[in-house]
């Protein structure tokens, strides 16, 4: 496996075994050991014969505790991380591109292929030992990452996307085994579940489905982590934020009422 060393999903882990109840689990998931994963997570990383590659924002971990990246970097053994906003040509050898290996972009762009279509659509030979690009951000630093990088990925990458109904509202944290944050639309998922459910139909012999069923394990038990959290966490009333031409519209209903 080829990564940057990456951060504590729970944030600064030194600082956190120093705080009483905070200790951290810093030999495996990197989590709080309140809600340590490594029982969930494989005994050592799944090979696979496609090459999962991901560009990670900056900020896509230390603003982000649930990320799931770090539980993907400890479940796959072909996998590269980069850091950084977008992918240059000085980011290719990191990314194998040896003919007649195709390089998928997963991202639910315009113009992307539906994946289970593209495999069914490829002979087997085309599309052996392929490798997978991803974008870990938040969608709008995810939509920055994808537009910065298209200049150097359009001249190779295949654009492929899991179903995604840009129609629907995404699901919230109980209304999907998977989610664990509120998505912006209806079949948006995790990096972590995007790899899961592209491996499944990338990987060759129904190997795919074992990884999937795997991987998707540690996000149920994820998921049900941070379900329990927010059961039982006191929620404040949000305050409705107004907008400037509502209040300027009623600034001015005031004004009238005053005159007459």
């Amino acid at each position: 496996m080829d990564f940057d060393p990456l951060p504590s999903a729970a944030g600064d882990a030194t600082a956190d075994t120093t705080s009483p109840g905070r200790a951290v689990c810093l030999a495996g998931c990197g989590r709080p050991s309140s809600v340590c994963l490594c029982p969930y997570l494989p005994p050592s990383p799944l090979p696979t014969s496609t090459t999962v590659v991901i560009l990670h924002h900056p900020h896509a971990l230390r603003r982000n505790p649930l990320s799931t990246l770090p539980l993907l970097a400890r479940s796959l053994s072909n996998l590269r991380l980069i850091h950084g906003r977008r992918l240059l040509p000085s980011s290719a050898p990191l990314i194998p591109r040896s003919p007649p290996s195709p390089v998928l972009l997963l991202f639910p762009s315009p113009d992307a292929a539906d994946l289970a279509s593209w495999c069914r659509s490829t002979p087997p030979a085309a599309r052996a030992n392929p490798t997978l690009l991803l974008l870990d951000g938040t969608w709008k630093q995810a939509k920055e990452m994808h537009a910065a990088s298209l200049p150097f990925l359009s001249s190779f990458a295949v654009p492929v996307s899991l179903p995604v109904d840009s129609g629907v509202d995404g699901d919230s944290m109980f209304e999907s085994e998977l989610v664990v944050r509120k998505e912006p639309q209806k079949g948006c998922m995790s990096t972590m579940e995007a790899v899961a459910r592209a491996l499944r139909l990338l990987e060759p012999e129904g190997r795919g489905t074992e990884i999937e069923e795997t991987m998707v394990g540690v996000l149920r038990a994820m998921v049900a982590f941070q379900a329990e959290h927010l059961q039982h966490r006191p929620m404040k009333p949000r305050v409705k934020m107004r907008k400037k031409k509502d209040i300027k519209r009623e600034e001015e209903m005031n004004r009238d009422a005053r005159l007459d």
